[in-house]
C-alpha cells in the first residue's frame, strides 16, 4: 500500500511538472507569433509608407485603417489601403489586409494578407505632421505584443 501511495505521488508530481512545461511552451509559441505578426505588419506598412508623398495622402476611404498614395518614377499613381478584416474564428481579433491598385487597376498579391491576430483597439496609425506613427498590437491567445514605428515618408 505504502509502495501504490508513493508511486502515485511521483506520478502526480510528474503529471504536474509536464503540464508545467506544456503551459509555458504554449505561451512562448504564443509570444513569438504575436511578435512575427506585428513585425510583419510593420514592416509592410513601413514600406508603403517610405513611398508616400505627405502631399498626397488620401483621406481614409470607409472601411480602410489607412489609405497611402504616391506617383513612383515611371509616372504611376499608386494607391495602398490597409484595412483590418474580421477573422473567421473570432469576431475580436483581426487580420490587416493590403490592397494594391497602380492606375485604378487592382495588382494581384500573393499575400493579401499582411498579419493576423491584430487587436483593433490597440492598433492605430496617426500622422504628426509629415511622420506617419503605426502602433499594432497582436494577441494570440493570452500573449500580446505591441510596437510603435515611426515612418518619415521621401520628400516630393
Amino acid at each position: 500500500m505504502i509502495a501504490i501511495a508513493i508511486a502515485g505521488l511521483i506520478t502526480a508530481g510528474i503529471t504536474a511538472a509536464i503540464m508545467q512545461v506544456l503551459t509555458i511552451n504554449t505561451r512562448a509559441s504564443n509570444h513569438m507569433v504575436a511578435v512575427r505578426q506585428v513585425q510583419q505588419a510593420g514592416k509592410e506598412v513601413s514600406k508603403d509608407a517610405l513611398q508616400a508623398q505627405p502631399s498626397k495622402i488620401d483621406d481614409d476611404p470607409p472601411g480602410a485603417f489607412l489609405a497611402l498614395n504616391w506617383t513612383d518614377w515611371e509616372g504611376l499613381e499608386n494607391v495602398v489601403v490597409y484595412a483590418l478584416n474580421s477573422t473567421p474564428s473570432s469576431p475580436d481579433v483581426k487580420q490587416l489586409v493590403r490592397t494594391h491598385t497602380i492606375n485604378g487597376t487592382k495588382q494581384a498579391t500573393a499575400l493579401p494578407v499582411v498579419a493576423e491576430y491584430i487587436d483593433p483597439d490597440q492598433t492605430s496609425c496617426n500622422w504628426t505632421g509629415s511622420v506617419l506613427i503605426f502602433e499594432v498590437t497582436a494577441t494570440v491567445g493570452t500573449e500580446s505584443e505591441t510596437r510603435i514605428y515611426e515612418i518619415d515618408p521621401r520628400v516630393d
